[in-house]
């Protein structure tokens, strides 16, 4: 079952690369006191999410800021590594805080995940955006299929 909005966000662990290496970084850290955009997407360096869905919120992220949100974060079942060069890759800087979740622990938890076995990609996050409120969804837009329409960073601003 999907979380909801109103639902509070899942106390989980992720990780993210820092200066100092790859540190494990917990969602009430992230969420806790602030207003979060969270994007997630099947995985790094994948068309879709390379060409429209990451770039989106790196071009519009002070846009997206100037709305009151604390942190924009972009999450994919993928493991640090990937998700810090994927980053670097896309020029993301300090727009975008790149999260790791790597065993898909916090996927599975929101129950927003898919198999993408077919593909090779065993399972995954699904493509979708949320808002949320010191850890509380105030939004939350999930794509259909292969669609990407409701998550994307004009979407989520215009929204804001």
């Amino acid at each position: 079952m999907a979380i909801k909005v109103g639902e509070k966000i899942p106390s989980v662990m992720l990780k993210t690369m820092a200066k100092d290496g790859m540190k494990n970084l917990g969602t009430d850290e992230i969420f806790k006191g602030k207003k979060v955009v969270l994007f997630a997407l099947p995985g790094a360096f994948t068309p879709t999410c390379s060409m429209q869905h990451l770039p989106g919120f790196v071009k519009l992220a002070d846009k997206i800021k100037a709305k009151g949100v604390d942190t924009i974060a972009c999450l994919s079942v993928n493991d640090a590594f990937v998700m810090d060069a994927w980053g670097k890759d896309q020029k993301v800087g300090d727009k975008v805080l790149m999260l790791a979740d790597g065993n898909a622990d916090f996927s599975k938890a929101v129950g927003l995940t898919e198999d993408d076995s077919e593909w090779g990609m065993g399972l995954r996050a699904c493509r979708y955006a949320l808002v949320a409120e010191n850890g509380v969804v105030k939004r939350l837009n999930v794509e259909e299929g292969e669609a990407f329409e409701v998550s994307s960073a004009e979407t989520i601003l215009a929204a804001l």
